[in-house]
């Protein structure tokens, strides 16, 4: 079969406007309006004036809440403490602290009131404004799925979306290698995609924040230093993971800090695909026939080389598999490192392409081709090398195809494996000694010597 016409040019990659009445809500950022004072009628905003409403309450008043960065709605706790300060003495609530500052003369003392959640009062108050913002996060994340309004297109094509927002995340993560993770762990996103847009508007890496010229400069430098993704230092995007809002005080860095429990052998049993969100999605490697993935290698292997007749124990939300070993083709064609990456080229170029690389037969959709590949049994009925084994296939079909790098250059492992068996060392040629010449005899040796032979 003949390689195909169409010339690699264009840059792929792997899958690894906003509408009036998207069922927006307010981000936890919105919670914006004017409260008064604990103890005076001077009114700040919780969100824009949140440090001078503190540092107020401290200089002022002489008074200092604790561990406030874990209050999930500033606005309602101040509202309900001002209440109860008008009910009873602030001694019933409060701790009293002395302090001396340095320098100060004998006697001089500043007295502060602490509250905090050792008071039980206080530490329920707590508890539920973060129940209560739980609840309103996941009513917002439930809009956002059922919301059949939403309209946005591509940060980084011209393809636009409708409708289920999921699409969109996974169009960016499989097409274009960013990934923000599952959509499900997402709330607030249409003001997400605000920030990466503005972002993006401004020239500037998503991740780094670096501005560059053009966009040319900035697409380039956000493949090569791998990019493409949001750093997960910011805390600027907490707002937007649902994992932030379970439990108070406890975002995703002091969860995933936890150590693992170990667990029984009942849970090992359980379908490894259910822990693929632990995996890290940039060493992702997908499978040269459908959209699963893995970092791990021989679990790609397997999903491949498992023939279909096993599909039926499958359940329906497993993904296909495809009859195809990857090493048995290198054994069989006795490929090397350079061969296999230029085959996989190959082979991702055709199924890109909509073509069985098996007969050359086209096809309009990717499922259609596979389904061919797999009824006619050409999912490893590979063209001549002729085919394949070209130039132009040292370049990757996809920028970020994963599987490139999971192949191993075993060619050094081989001689030593062969080496280990036989149980003693290769010998070059060159060093063995040829007895069968004519140079063995002494009387010619000696004329050649002499320069008597012309």
């Amino acid at each position: 079969m003949q390689s195909s016409d169409k010339p690699i040019l264009e840059s792929l990659n792997l899958f690894y406007h906003e509408s009036e009445t998207s069922g927006r809500d307010s981000s936890p950022t919105q919670n914006s309006g004017d409260v008064a004072c604990l103890f005076c009628q001077e009114q700040f905003d919780t969100v824009e004036q949140r440090e001078d409403l503190l540092r107020h309450l401290a200089v002022v008043h002489k008074f200092v809440i604790g561990d406030v960065n874990l209050i999930t709605d500033l606005k309602k706790y101040l509202t309900y403490w001002r209440q109860r300060f008008l009910e009873e003495d602030l001694t019933n609530f409060c701790s009293l602290i002395s302090t001396k500052a340095k320098n100060a003369n004998k006697g001089s003392e500043d007295q502060y009131y602490l509250l905090c959640d050792v008071l039980a009062e206080d530490k329920t108050l707590r508890e539920f404004l973060q129940k209560k913002k739980l609840e309103k996060v996941l009513a917002q994340q439930q809009r956002e799925r059922e919301d059949e309004n939403f309209c946005r297109t591509c940060l980084f094509c011209r393809e636009q979306f409708t409708g289920n927002r999921a699409d969109m995340f996974d169009h960016m993560t499989h097409d274009h290698g960013f990934s923000v993770g599952l959509p499900d762990n997402l709330v607030y996103t249409d003001e997400f995609l605000d920030i990466l847009q503005e972002k993006l508007d401004k020239l500037q890496c998503l991740y780094c924040e670096r501005t560059f010229k053009d966009k040319t400069v900035l697409k380039e430098h956000m493949r090569k230093k791998q990019h493409k993704k949001i750093n997960p230092k910011n805390r600027k995007y907490d707002k937007f993971y649902i994992i932030n809002y379970l439990e108070m005080g406890r975002s995703w860095e002091v969860i995933q800090a936890e150590p693992d429990e170990e667990v029984g052998t009942e849970t090992e049993t359980e379908d490894e695909e259910s822990w693929e969100d632990w995996e890290e999605a940039g060493s992702q490697a997908v499978c040269l026939f459908c959209d699963f993935s893995s970092c791990v290698p021989h679990k790609l292997n397997a999903h491949m080389q498992v023939s279909r007749s096993h599909q039926t124990l499958m359940n329906k939300n497993q993904q296909e598999l495809h009859d195809f070993d990857l090493k048995e083709v290198k054994l069989r064609l006795n490929l090397n490192f350079y061969q296999q990456i230029k085959l996989i080229n190959f082979m991702r170029r055709q199924i890109y392409l909509g073509t069985c690389f098996g007969c050359g037969e086209k096809f309009d959709e990717r499922r259609a081709l596979v389904e061919h590949m797999h009824t006619q049994q050409h999912v490893d009925k590979l063209p001549e090398s002729s085919a394949w084994d070209q130039p132009q296939y040292f370049f990757p079909t996809y920028e970020n195809d994963n599987l490139l790098c999971q192949l191993e250059d075993d060619d050094n492992d081989v001689e030593d494996d062969t080496e280990g068996a036989s149980g003693r060392s290769q010998v070059i040629a060159e060093d063995l000694p040829y007895l069968n010449t004519i140079l063995a005899h002494e009387s010619v040796r000696k004329e050649i010597l002499s320069g008597d032979i012309t």
